[in-house]
């Protein structure tokens, strides 16, 4: 039976994995063995690996290495003590195959320990860009330390054979989150109401900002200008909880204060898969900077105002209004996205991420694929003159 590692370091990757955790636990050929780091462990970003518990999962091992900081600094030393943590677990325990996903640092670590010891890495998002991030550059590492991707779109396919990867080892698979939309039974209005204390009836905003990590020292400035804008318009807005990067925790600190002294503003620290999903199917629009409104939004042809760099360089539909961060532009786009014209333009929109059947084809690739030589020893793949990839 070959056994795969699955990491996973925070809800954001946890609800997108979802889909091939419950695959990977009903395979008789294959077994499951799930690492939970990161935020996951932290009370400070809601303690979710007690999520990962109630829905049945059993977890193999944990990795604590998130110091209580969100300066560079404490960022630095958490990617340190990632490294020292799943070293010392791959010293007395590998998987066949490590599972990795997407772009943040806590991931970046457990790839980086996994090399000299020669486990094959698949890895989910490959090939995507968020300019705004030190994720940029985190994804794009990992790409490079993988044995096989698995990405969402023929760009991105395109783009890591760009960085040198064999075409053989590259699959487009679509993005696995939005399985979710054929795995879960999504709540209805009255369900939403009742938990949030809000009338769906009147306009309702979902929100999450994320740090800006190559901008960190404007974050306060970044928040004031949301804030004033979302002051402008009538609207209601549920406030999700960020990242733990750099300045994370002061947008936490920012966002419970403004909640509390607006009765308008819902602030939480993980809402979980099934009630996000939910939310995006009957909020009136999303804003902030959320990788959620690039590549689920468009699942329910839902308007999305996305602020600054963080998403830039990502595949989008138009359901994306894109706006600096200043309150003026963070208005206007709010009172676009929440008109019935703009709304109802997007009635033929095709999410570009996919149809929602990824995990199938990701299991498939991982029970398949020989654990030999060839996977292990990479070569670099060249562009010829002509701007062909050599097969």
């Amino acid at each position: 039976m070959r056994t795969i590692g699955v990491v996973t370091v925070a809800r954001s990757d946890y609800g997108i994995y979802l889909p091939i955790l419950c695959r990977l636990q009903d395979d008789p050929d294959l077994r499951l063995s799930l690492i939970v780091s990161g935020m996951h462990l932290s009370p400070e970003f809601g303690l979710t690996v007690k999520e990962i518990e109630a829905d049945g999962f059993d977890i193999t091992e944990r990795v604590e290495m998130l110091l209580s900081s969100d300066t560079p600094e404490g960022v630095a030393k958490s990617m340190g003590l990632g490294l020292l943590g799943f070293a010392q677990l791959f010293g007395r325990w590998r998987p066949d195959i490590l599972l990795v996903l997407g772009d943040r640092f806590e991931m970046h670590a457990a790839a980086l320990a996994s090399l000299p010891f020669k486990i094959p890495v698949a890895h989910i998002h490959g090939g995507e860009s968020t300019e705004g991030a030190i994720d940029e550059a985190l994804r794009h590492s990992i790409t490079k330390m993988s044995h096989l991707h698995f990405v969402t779109t023929d760009l991105y396919r395109r783009r890591v054979i760009g960085m040198g990867e064999e075409p053989w080892r590259v699959m487009v698979s679509g993005a696995p989150g939005l399985d979710n939309l054929h795995r879960l039974d999504l709540l209805d209005r009255n369900e939403l109401e009742k938990r949030f204390g809000f009338d769906f009836n009147r306009p309702l905003l979902l929100a999450t900002y994320h740090p800006v990590t190559l901008d960190y020292e404007r974050t306060p400035e970044q928040m004031e200008e949301l804030f004033a804008a979302i002051d402008e318009v009538d609207a209601n807005v549920i406030f999700t909880y960020p990242n733990a990067d750099t300045r994370g925790r002061q947008i936490i600190q920012l966002v419970e204060e403004y909640g509390a002294r607006n009765g308008r503003v819902w602030v939480g620290a993980n809402l979980g898969t099934q009630v996000y999903l939910s939310l995006m199917n009957h909020v009136t629009a999303m804003v902030g900077n959320s990788s959620s409104g690039i590549i689920e939004a468009a699942s329910f042809k839902l308007p999305v105002v996305n602020i600054g760099s963080r998403q830039r360089g990502r595949v989008r539909e138009r359901n994306v209004i894109d706006v600096d961060c200043r309150r003026a532009e963070i208005k206007d786009g709010l009172e676009r996205a929440m008109s019935k014209a703009f709304r109802a333009g997007l009635d033929d929109l095709v999410n570009p991420y996919g149809d929602g059947h990824a995990a199938p084809k990701i299991i498939s690739r991982l029970k398949e694929i020989k654990l030999d030589e060839k996977l292990i020893l990479k070569r670099f793949n060249d562009v010829d003159n002509d701007g062909d990839w050599n097969k």
